[in-house]
């Protein structure tokens, strides 16, 4: 079956860290660019973060620059998401999401994590 699951949201308190982990399973996954997006109800989703194939090129928001960190794992078929210095704003719906220009499917959503950032 070709999917993605996220993990590791929850709740936490301003300051604090989580780790969200996004597991692919049926397909190619060295050729895939992967992101984090987050979306809170009545927004539009937004991204976060993303990485390229082979992990040596990322970019993000601004709103998350210096405090989240992507990486990815070929060998786990496995991207991550290190979350640090979490902020109320940051309580969204996290989702994983997969991309390439050189096989099927040419791209695919995880079906999300919630993060709530509150005291």
């Amino acid at each position: 079956q070709v999917q993605l699951v996220e993990s590791g949201g929850g709740v936490v308190q301003p300051g604090g860290s989580l780790r969200l982990s996004c597991v692919a399973s049926g397909l190619s996954f060295e050729i895939y660019v992967l992101s984090w997006f987050r979306q809170v109800p009545g927004m539009e989703r937004e991204l976060v973060a993303h990485i390229g194939t082979a992990g040596d090129a990322t970019n993000y928001a601004h709103s998350v620059q210096g405090r989240f960190t992507i990486s990815r794992d070929n060998t786990e078929n496995a991207v991550y998401l290190q979350m640090n210095s979490l902020k109320p704003e940051d309580t969204a719906s996290y989702y994983c999401h997969a991309a390439t220009d050189y096989g099927l499917p040419r791209d695919l959503w995880g079906q999300g994590t919630q993060v709530t950032v509150s005291s």
